[in-house]
């Protein structure tokens, strides 16, 4: 009984979570008359004109093409930097490595509607305003302090005897970095750079303000002004969401290996 009370609870938190989505697939394939009809809940018959029209009516690509470039270039950013600064904080036993921890934590504590204005006057005299380079530049700013701190801790659980062997064999504090310490934290950067590039793929709140047209805007702001004339374009709305949110699902069913490794490491010590 208590294995099936489990299994039962199971069942309906997996509901629970996927129920917006579910919906949200069902809207996608519901022909416009159906849209604000229930029932039914299920679309009679299905059809995919929704997201023929999100690709023929809208410059739906080139939005996703500027959401996977910014994107990318954060994540690869956020972990370029991040794992160097790791590296000094954690094997490298850098002098005031606390004291530099909460320094960088706190950057993360600003509410994003305190820093939006002067980010937003930063970005215009720079001459960066309407430009995808604002908006990496403004996540990887937001998402470094995520990156450091994990991996600082990942780099920590590493065993110190490896880095010191390498030294001995020869290595410079880089190389050991580059050639043993790097490979072996593999679990973690792919769990920090997933979590980075959700948050950069999401972010709505800075690509608002710091785009104005197509040529740089991602998709968060594109469905939130997705045109109507008389009626709100659910149909429209829910197929651009399902297609926006199928590149994450893929991205953690790939690597979840890879994501529970990095998000257990040092749980647990042998």
């Amino acid at each position: 009984m208590k294995r099936l009370w489990f299994h039962f609870q199971l069942v309906v938190l997996a509901f629970w979570c996927l129920g917006p989505f579910l919906w949200q697939s069902a809207t996608s394939l519901k022909p416009a008359t159906q849209l604000t009809r229930l029932p039914p809940i299920l679309p009679q018959p299905p059809t995919p004109e929704h997201y023929l029209t999100i690709f023929r009516d809208y410059p739906f690509l080139h939005i996703i093409i500027n959401s996977i470039v910014v994107a990318a270039a954060t994540t690869l950013l956020a972990l370029a930097i991040g794992a160097l600064a790791a590296f000094a904080l954690g094997p490298l036993a850098m002098k005031g490595r606390a004291l530099v921890l909460t320094f960088v934590l706190s950057v993360s504590m600003f509410p994003p509607i305190a820093t939006v204005s002067p980010l937003y006057l930063i970005i215009q005299n720079l001459g960066l305003r309407d430009t995808v380079a604002a908006l990496i530049l403004t996540y990887t700013t937001f998402s470094l302090p995520l990156a450091i701190w994990v991996l600082t801790h990942f780099f920590r659980n590493l065993p110190t005897e490896l880095y010191l062997a390498a030294r001995v064999d020869g290595c410079t504090a880089f190389q050991a970095f580059r050639r043993v310490l790097l490979p072996l934290s593999a679990p973690g950067l792919v769990a920090t750079g997933l979590v980075v590039f959700i948050f950069s793929w999401n972010e709505f709140l800075y690509a608002l303000t710091f785009t104005a047209t197509v040529s740089s805007r991602t998709v968060p702001v594109a469905i939130a002004l997705f045109p109507g004339l008389h009626e709100v374009p659910w149909g429209e709305i829910a197929a651009a969401s399902i297609v926006v949110t199928l590149p994450i699902v893929v991205l953690a069913f790939a690597f979840q290996r890879r994501i529970i490794e990095g998000l257990t490491a040092g749980s647990v010590k042998g």
